[in-house]
């Protein structure tokens, strides 16, 4: 391809509203332009990776035995109102109406229109396992769409969906996926990780997030480096931090402790460790209409905070809700700041984390206003509490499969695979006669990856004050030729013709940049842009026998015979794509 040929156009500055190095980087190297909030149009160069990243997809989910269609963007209400998610999601599902006002969404995932397709095409267990996929645009109403295409509104993204007769064939296609997955993330060239992940809106019983490593990674992943275990931090097991409760050695007592409403500050009032306290959160989960929420008050010590992914967990707080200063007085006689699980004046069930059910003689709030109860002790002073795991783990603490500590770093998630079992084939009736004749439910499993998410997550990873870094397989060419004078020196035209053509038919993606700038500006073009490998064209080395050959990770370019540079370029590009 040569450059007059192609459409490039690089901006000098990044517009105001691009928060993020990949969303800077994408607007000043032409990949993507803003058409609306979180809608980009993607222009030639980011289509070209985009199409690249598609390519790796579907030869690996080929590989693993899942088969391509194509479902619409636009999907018909009742099917959403059968599984209940169309009262069940919230805002971002985009809902619309035909003329004949019937309801529509235009598509955020496709559970229920693959298992639609299943119900209606699949009748006998001979005709399981099977496994759909689609790479397709997906439309999801942020309420505040931001950072780019990281989190945009439309998107296009990889859905896999898996049919099986029975757990255990679920439990293998989910394998399928997994290692697919592996060899996916490893040919886009990304440093990556496998974490344990929660199933959020989408159902089912396990699942893992793929996430690339980023230091500006929206979550963070507990991982130990001594053994396998990772998990987002949502799901990530905190392990007491008390290995026994030890006795009671002091006495309740009621504290003074005016303006104390944190933690915090309390810990320096009374001068004692910030670990001695602990902090009361308190929820509500709403009843039938017209009765009283029940309130919970969750117990976690003073130096650790909520996870609330697993709040939700805990029996009886799956729709949980804060609860509201009104409710908070009229149960515990005192506003926020001063709560605490002794003596309250309406009953609440009480959740402990598993390090403050081993604690003794802590400190928390007296239900009285300006006041702190120290010496507090489970079992003497208040009843025993229900305990849960409700804690975000922090660096350092013990992993859950005993094989070190915990680090914490932070990642972009660009694929999950669930574990889906029967939640939407008993809903949908999605069944299958079995050897015996009876009906049966199909298992089914579904897999994601953000196909234009992985763009934003590999720049995030991958880039340099000089701009874009990409991995060999995926950058929107392999090599740029940059001659200097093109349209005035003749020698230089031949060589550069002839290295191209030479390059082109050894299969090489090479782009040959004719425009006629000059050399600093045509450099930090392609610096921008991120292709990976540069030859510089020149009469001086031409005539020396000598051409300039530079990897985009290069400080410095090498001089390369003539004779050698294309294959030299062969072979730098083979090793990448290898390694």
């Amino acid at each position: 391809m040569k450059a007059s040929h192609f459409f490039i156009r690089t901006l000098k500055e990044a517009p105001a509203d691009a928060e993020i190095v990949s969303h800077k980087l994408m607007m000043r190297s032409g990949m993507i332009r803003k058409l609306g909030a979180g809608i980009y149009n993607y222009m030639p160069m980011g289509l070209k990776v985009i199409r690249k990243v598609e390519a790796i997809i579907r030869e690996e989910m080929n590989k693993a035995g899942a088969v391509e269609l194509l479902m619409p963007v636009v999907q018909p209400a009742e099917l959403w109102q059968e599984t209940g998610r169309w009262d069940k999601m919230g805002p971002e599902l985009l809902r619309i109406k035909d003329r004949h006002d019937r309801d529509f969404l235009i598509q955020p995932t496709s559970e229920e229109v693959v298992t639609d397709i299943a119900r209606h095409e699949i009748k006998s267990y001979k005709q399981l396992p099977v496994n759909f996929y689609q790479i397709q645009t997906k439309f999801r109403d942020e309420r505040r769409p931001r950072f780019g295409i990281m989190r945009g509104r439309e998107f296009c993204m990889k859905d896999a969906y898996s049919f099986d007769r029975d757990v255990e064939g679920m439990k293998q296609s989910y394998a399928k996926m997994f290692d697919a997955y592996q060899r996916i993330f490893t040919r886009l060239g990304l440093n990556f990780r496998a974490v344990n992940a929660d199933n959020g809106a989408i159902g089912g019983t396990g699942s893992q997030e793929f996430h690339v490593i980023a230091d500006t990674g929206e979550d963070a992943i507990a991982y130990c480096p001594s053994s396998d275990y990772a998990a987002n931090i949502e799901t990530a097991e905190a392990l007491s931090l008390i290995a026994t409760r030890a006795a009671a050695s002091q006495e309740m007592t009621s504290v003074a402790t005016p303006g104390q409403t944190k933690c915090e500050d309390l810990a320096k009032f009374l001068k004692v460790p910030l670990e001695k306290t602990v902090k009361s959160i308190v929820l509500a989960v709403d009843s039938a209409e017209g009765t009283p929420a029940q309130l919970f008050i969750l117990m976690v010590r003073g130096d650790h905070e909520l996870n609330e992914v697993k709040a939700s967990k805990v029996a009886g707080l799956t729709d949980f809700r804060f609860a509201t200063e009104a409710e908070i007085i009229e149960h515990f006689g005192t506003p926020p700041g001063y709560l605490g699980p002794v003596k309250t004046k309406k009953p609440v069930t009480v959740v402990a984390d598993r390090t403050v059910a081993n604690m003794s003689d802590f400190i928390c709030g007296a239900n009285q206003e300006g006041f702190h109860l120290t010496g507090v002790n489970w079992g003497r002073d208040l009843p025993e509490p229900q305990v849960a795991d409700l804690r975000n783990v922090l660096a350092g603490d013990q992993s859950p499969d005993g094989k070190g500590v915990l680090e914490i770093c932070r990642g972009i998630e660009v694929g999950h695979v669930f574990q889906l079992g029967t939640r939407y084939s008993e809903s949908m009736n999605a069944v299958y006669l079995d050897e015996k004749g009876q009906s049966q439910p199909m298992v089914m499993g579904c897999y994601g990856i953000g196909v234009t998410r992985l763009l934003g997550a590999a720049i995030e990873q991958c880039f340099d004050d000089k701009g874009i870094v990409w991995p060999v397989s995926i950058a929107p060419f392999q090599v740029v030729l940059c001659p200097m004078g093109y349209d005035r020196s003749d020698m230089v035209k031949e060589a550069t013709d002839r290295l191209y053509q030479d390059l082109t038919t050894a299969g090489i993606e090479v782009i040959l940049d004719d425009r006629g700038e000059r050399p600093g500006a045509m450099f930090a073009d392609w610096e921008l842009i991120g292709v990976p490998y540069r030859v510089v064209i020149g009469e001086r080395g031409l005539k020396e026998g000598q051409l300039e050959f530079q990897a985009r990770t290069d400080s410095e370019a090498s001089q390369v015979p003539v004779a050698d540079v294309a294959k030299t370029v062969i072979q730098a590009i083979e090793a990448k794509l290898k390694s």
